[in-house]
């Protein structure tokens, strides 16, 4: 049925893309296009945020509700729901790993949640801030072994550097495709084949080019009684964007990998367009 989203003062939400007099009309999808502000917003960031969660294309009909609607919410609404302050700890148990056969493996869930983020807790505790890893979930290269990416050697490689410090944490954080989630993210990967670095394919589908919610990474870090770390990372705005959610970074800590002939342009990327220190 009929659902109304509005934001403060929004009745609907909408964001207009119109056609660039320069369309290539050969491919017609692959634009290009401008935006049309339409006074929405608010709502529209809602809706998107909406699509993401669901894992949905961000592409919205809307027309005014005739009659009553099934159901109604604002933006405000969106945002309480999501909120990180909801995560708590869900379940937590040992879990012999190659890197470490001691580790623990922390499973945190909100309560209308679907995803679970967990943590892997590596080596013996002490007043040393720990080795911490902010990694998003990757299928493609976690499990697959993807060469498109270094997600899977850098799971790898930062569980082993952990191992040989006195103690570390991994965060897997179920934000595949830097929060766009996997369905959209093989939408992107079909635009990179079509000439699209990582950063357009994104912004063409619709979606920012950083979707990932950090406030859940400090949520969970909080949870573990942990408030100084040694982050390990090659993305400087990762330490800002945690920091901002109070966790002190002492320390960051360069992750060095090699490229192959399938990442290079990816990795480049990372590095001129999104501030990667590689």
């Amino acid at each position: 049925g009929p659902v109304r989203l509005s934001g403060a003062g929004d009745s609907v939400a909408a964001a207009l893309a119109v056609a660039d007099p320069a369309l290539d009309l050969a491919h017609p999808l692959k634009g290009p296009f401008r935006t049309v502000a339409t006074g929405g917003e608010a709502a529209a960031a809602a809706a998107m945020t909406m699509a993401r969660h669901a894992g949905l294309l961000p592409a919205f009909f809307m027309r005014p509700a005739a009659g009553g609607v099934e159901a109604e919410c604002t933006d405000g609404d969106v945002a309480a729901l999501l909120d990180p302050a909801r995560l708590a700890i869900a379940a937590r148990a040992r879990l012999p790993v190659a890197a470490s056969e001691t580790a623990e493996i922390v499973a945190f869930r909100s309560p209308e949640e679907a995803s679970d983020h967990v943590a892997l807790v590596i080596g013996k505790r002490d007043a040393n801030p720990p080795v911490v890893r902010l990694h998003s979930e990757c299928l493609t290269g976690d499990v697959l072994g993807s060469l498109k990416c270094d997600c899977g050697p850098q799971l790898h490689a930062a569980l082993h550097a952990m191992a040989d410090a006195p103690w570390g944490v991994l965060l897997y954080l179920r934000q595949e495709g830097r929060g766009i989630g996997l369905v959209n993210k093989l939408r992107a990967y079909a635009l990179q084949d079509q000439g699209y670095d990582t950063v357009d394919a994104n912004l063409r589908l619709g979606f920012p080019v950083e979707a990932r919610d950090f406030a859940i990474a400090g949520r969970m870090l909080d949870l573990l009684g942990i408030a100084r770390i040694r982050l390990m990372t090659n993305n400087p705005e990762k330490v800002a964007r945690l920091e901002k959610e109070g966790v002190e970074v002492v320390e960051r800590i360069p992750l060095a990998l090699p490229t192959n002939p399938h990442n290079e342009h990816y990795l480049a990327t990372k590095r001129d367009r999104t501030g990667h220190q590689l």
